[in-house]
């Protein structure tokens, strides 16, 4: 179903659609037209478009009312998609879903007629919270090095088609996203959309929360269009609307302007802070995921090829996780006595001294979720560890459903943990997580937490060689042993304790509407 819309003037008259004699009729948020009947012979049925779900915007040409749409295909003839078949809708469409171009021109009796009806579809749009102007933001160098020919090619032809305004810049190096995000006049747009893989998002996450008025930014819708290696968070989106995942669903998205809160997650270690909005691994997963990057010339598969050459090697790591619990999995590890504050381990709460500290020029922007320690029940697991994996949306790639029960904006992380066991076992994992069912094996402890605190260990069997802390595709972490040449300083430290806290629903995002 469309969204209600307010109450305008229907529209119906004569017209040509595509060469043939209809009546036509706009009403609410449906174009309709019945063809003629052919010498009066045997009933016609009417042909239905919706606005809101199949639309993408309209052109006037004189006469001519061109009409770009967008739906569900279902195999018809090729010339229009199959929403646009007898009664049908994009619900009806069959085939595999997905969704393609095309065009209903209508020729009016006369040129007032056309910029009549073309005004009245554009009031329609606009009237359903699309987007009118965006700044796109391009990573050139992720995945496959795309990011450019997707934005030509897949991208800008259904912005265009749909008449939204839009700013693009490309990315020149690390954070420059976040540089943007932190400058920029939010007040000329609607969105910031990314093309890129997850990373950039989180980039521009960092750098609405260091402004001044991050109030008002983090509040600015986020877009995300799929062009790196992982793109869980695209994937998420997509597959909880049950589309199918594709660059040009993913851009239909953010032209049709549904909006979603979306969780975020602050990482600390003392005074310093970082945001993030996917996941969080510490382990095999971040093994793999920074470790493969020598092998980015092979896009996705280069995660499944190094997670194959790990396992025959696994590591295992010791260390201890200690985490608020959320309703219902109270009695998952074992009740710590809190006998120390956060700040006396390390960690940064929130606090009122620490806001104070904050006002006084030490940091700027916003300073994290307030934790007061005495009011929670804290549990803990210990290692042996072979991975560790908070997620805060489903999918962590395309093909990896890291955290299967993992909702946009319910203000908890999930927390998948692998414990010791064999190789083989581990390897087995690998193949259940396409759907999640990974999480049903007796070696793997899945629970959701409203704060978690994570004291890294070093690897089974030495004394010397820690691993690495990954948030969304970026190293915060990373023990010595793990280092690798000429690499620069990371965010924190490996060691000392990390704690995530999740902010339920501070940022917004563009998603598909579910079907």
């Amino acid at each position: 179903m469309a969204d209600p819309q307010p109450q305008a003037e229907a529209l119906a008259e004569p017209a040509r659609i595509n060469g043939a004699a209809a009546e036509a009729t706009l009403s609410g948020g449906e174009l309709a037209w019945r063809p003629a009947a052919a010498g009066g012979g045997g009933e016609v049925q009417e042909r239905r478009l919706e606005l809101e779900s199949e639309v993408l915007g309209c052109q006037v040409e004189g006469r001519k009312l061109r009409v770009s749409t967008f739906a569900a295909s279902g195999g018809g003839d090729g010339e229009q998609p199959s929403a646009l078949a007898c009664g049908g809708g994009a619900k009806g469409g069959g085939g595999d879903g997905s969704r393609r171009r095309g065009e209903v021109v209508l020729e009016m009796e006369s040129e007032d007629a056309a910029a009549r009806w073309g005004d009245a579809i554009r009031d329609r749009l606009a009237s359903l919270g699309r987007p009118r102007r965006l700044f796109i933001i391009v990573n050139p160098y992720g995945g496959k090095r795309s990011g450019r020919n997707i934005f030509q090619n897949e991208v800008l032809p259904l912005i265009e088609a749909a008449g939204i305004l839009y700013t693009m810049q490309e990315t020149k190096h690390r954070l420059h996203a976040q540089e943007i995000a932190h400058s920029l006049d939010l007040r000329k747009y609607d969105g910031i959309v990314c093309v890129s893989g997850d990373g950039v998002m989180v980039e521009v996450v960092n750098g609405f929360l260091q402004r001044e008025d991050w109030e008002t930014a983090i509040k600015v819708p986020l877009g995300i269009i799929p062009a790196g290696t992982g793109n869980g968070m695209a994937q998420s989106l997509l597959h909880a609307a049950g589309e199918p995942f594709a660059i040009s669903n993913a851009v239909f998205a953010i032209i049709r302007g549904h909006k979603r809160p979306l969780d975020v997650t602050s990482v600390v270690q003392g005074k310093t802070r970082f945001f993030s909005v996917l996941m969080l691994t510490w382990g095999l997963v971040a093994d793999v995921d920074i470790e493969s990057e020598k092998y980015r010339w092979m896009g996705s598969a280069r995660l499944e090829f190094y997670f194959l050459l790990r396992v025959m090697n696994l590591r295992r790591y010791n260390g201890r996780v200690i985490f608020v619990p959320a309703p219902g999995y109270e009695e998952v590890g074992e009740p710590v006595e809190q006998t120390t504050s956060c700040k006396q381990n390390g960690i940064s709460t929130g606090s009122q001294e620490d806001k104070a500290d904050d006002r006084n020029g030490e940091t700027s922007g916003y300073p994290g979720p307030s934790i007061e320690e005495a009011d929670l029940e804290w549990r803990s697991l210990s290692g042996p560890f072979v991975s560790v994996w908070l997620g805060n949306v489903p999918f962590a790639s395309e093909d990896a459903m890291a955290a299967p029960k993992a909702e946009f904006a319910d203000g908890y992380l999930d927390c998948a943990i692998i414990r010791d066991c064999p190789r083989w076992d581990v390897l087995g994992l690998m193949f259940q997580m396409k759907d999640g069912a990974y999480v049903n094996s007796p070696y793997v402890e899945y629970f959701k937490v409203k704060a978690i605190r994570i004291e890294p260990g070093m690897r089974v069997g030495s004394s010397n060689k820690g691993g690495i802390i990954d948030s969304d595709g970026e190293v915060i972490a990373r023990g010595d042993g793990s280092r690798a040449g000429g690499e620069a300083e990371h965010l924190m430290a490996y060691g000392p304790p990390i704690q995530l806290t999740v902010d339920q629903g501070l940022a917004t995002i563009f998603s598909p509407k579910s079907r």
